[in-house]
């Protein structure tokens, strides 16, 4: 980037003459910040702000369906996070465990060894769920329904819940939880409904004075596998939304890039079918421009023109190809009066036509200087020339779009050999309707920089301190012949998109 590229960039920090370098500004912004940060109040927000962040994170990693295998909470973004399942449960096995083990000894008055061993069996497999739940379920099913079995033939089951224990009844919505967290709609029906038969099955064989609880656990097991999967149902469309909105970016991105090198594929053709066009009118004159030329001499401009307009009909087709009509008959990006015979004729415009558009932009209110140095229009070969005018009228039709009103200063000059464009806004101004952000057509940005690595030169665009925006462009003279071109240009027409970009009005166009 040249020296005038650089002070017409830093000449505007904060919107004042003479203002002191963005360095100082970032550095007097981070005391100011840090000064804040030392503040009663500042320390009394930024801990209120970390319980709702941490709330914000666990309900996120709820939400977030685990994948098999995986436990849950597997992709919370903190450790104790992620340990947090297993803490729980771990917690009610810890209480549930002596809690089974005491009233199945004491108040149903089961043997101490059976009692221990339904206890263990009841709770330790809830440690599994969060990471295996079906499983998991089983085992406490068999468990549960082992136990129903045995208390049938306690001493003092009489006046007790049965067929399960209160112990088992809050165990089985724990596992009821995990199971919703992590199974699908069709498993979750499924063991809602088995939990039902088998506590309906086990009511025809009640003990006598016992308090039947199948039905409770099935209304309760039923409401926490709602929730739960309902949660669980939440990520999941999501998740699938997320990946939806992912590949629609990148089949977006791919699409603009495509058709922006289609368009500037036509554009290089235009510019090589001239010179192949001249080469060809060259060698067929010769013999009339030079008598008495040799017959050799003659046979090889004769060769010459023959291949120069073999190879301008094969670069005729192929812009006939990227220029035809969709097959649906539909005319692509293109709106009406372009491409068709009328594009085919127009010339391409260079740096020689920058006023013509600066001035079209002045008329629609956007003021803008031009600063074109002498001699830069005819010093640029076609590639470069038009590429200089395409960059300079994308980023225009950007400050129409984003910043109406705002100061624009277009400079392009010739520095040993390299063209330097550079395109500076300031902010939009205060009573300007700004049209608000959105994903826009992607074509202004990624326009420019297929522009500048086909001419191999370097592009630097982002905004400035005081709310403008910068595009600087730096593009070699020598940036290659013609016949780089037309290979460049072939290899664009491979693509299958042919949709004409929006060919920017020269006060109103698309920005990236």
């Amino acid at each position: 980037m040249s020296d005038e590229a650089g002070d017409r960039t830093g000449e505007r920090p904060g919107g004042r003459p003479g203002g002191k370098p963005r360095r100082g500004t970032r550095d007097g912004a981070a005391a100011r910040t840090g000064d804040a940060r030392k503040t009663p109040k500042a320390r009394k927000a930024r801990e209120d702000r970390k319980p709702r962040a941490a709330l914000a994170q666990l309900a996120a990693a709820l939400r977030t369906p685990a994948a098999a295998a995986q436990p849950l909470f597997a992709q919370a973004p903190k450790a104790w996070q992620r340990a947090l399942p297993y803490l729980v449960v771990g917690v009610f096995v810890v209480s549930l465990l002596p809690t089974t083990i005491a009233v199945l000894a004491n108040d149903y008055g089961m043997d101490g060894g059976w009692a221990g061993a339904l206890g263990v069996a009841q709770t330790v497999p809830l440690l599994l769920a969060v990471t295996r739940p079906l499983p998991a379920w089983l085992l406490v099913l068999a468990a549960d329904t082992a136990g129903a079995v045995l208390l049938t033939q306690a001493d003092a089951v009489a006046g007790h819940p049965w067929p399960w224990t209160p112990m088992a009844v809050v165990g089985y919505l724990v596992l009821m939880a995990c199971l919703g967290l992590r199974e699908s709609i069709r498993n979750l029906v499924g063991v809602w409904l088995v939990t039902g038969a088998l506590g309906a099955v086990l009511g025809f064989f009640p003990p006598e004075d016992t308090t039947t609880t199948a039905a409770l656990l099935f209304v309760l097991g039923g409401i926490v596998l709602a929730l739960t999967g309902a949660l669980r149902g939440l990520g999941d469309a999501r998740q699938r939304i997320a990946e939806q909105e992912s590949i629609s970016e990148a089949e977006r991105s791919r699409r603009t890039l495509l058709e922006e090198r289609a368009r500037i594929a036509r554009e290089l053709h235009d510019v090589v079918a001239h010179h192949m066009s001249v080469i060809t009118v060259q060698a067929d004159s010769a013999p009339y421009r030079l008598p008495g030329m040799p017959e050799p001499v003659q046979q090889e401009f004769a060769a010459i023109a023959a291949s120069a307009r073999e190879s301008l009909g094969e670069m005729r087709r192929l812009l006939t190809v990227l220029r035809a009509p969709d097959p649906d008959g539909a005319q692509g990006a293109r709106g009406p009066g372009e491409g068709g015979a009328h594009g085919e004729r127009a010339p391409q415009p260079g740096i020689g036509r920058l006023q013509q558009l600066v001035e079209a932009t002045v008329r629609a209110g956007q003021p803008v200087e031009l600063s074109l140095a002498a001699g830069a229009a005819g010093a640029a070969p076609p590639a470069v020339d038009l590429s200089a005018y395409r960059i300079v009228q994308e980023a225009l039709a950007n400050v129409v779009r984003h910043a109406p009103g705002a100061p624009t200063r277009v400079s392009v000059t010739v520095v040993d050999d390299d063209v330097l464009v550079l395109v500076v806004n300031g902010p939009a101004a205060r009573d300007a309707v700004v049209e608000p952000d959105g994903p826009g057509t992607g074509h202004g940005l990624v326009g420019m920089r297929e522009r500048v690595r086909l001419t191999g030169g370097t592009l630097d665009t982002g905004p400035l301190p005081d709310g403008g925006f910068r595009v600087a462009a730096r593009l070699p003279l020598h940036a290659g012949d013609g016949a780089a071109a037309a290979h460049e240009a072939h290899a664009s027409h491979a693509t299958d998109d042919t949709n004409d970009t929006n060919d920017t009005n020269e006060a109103n166009g698309e920005r990236s």
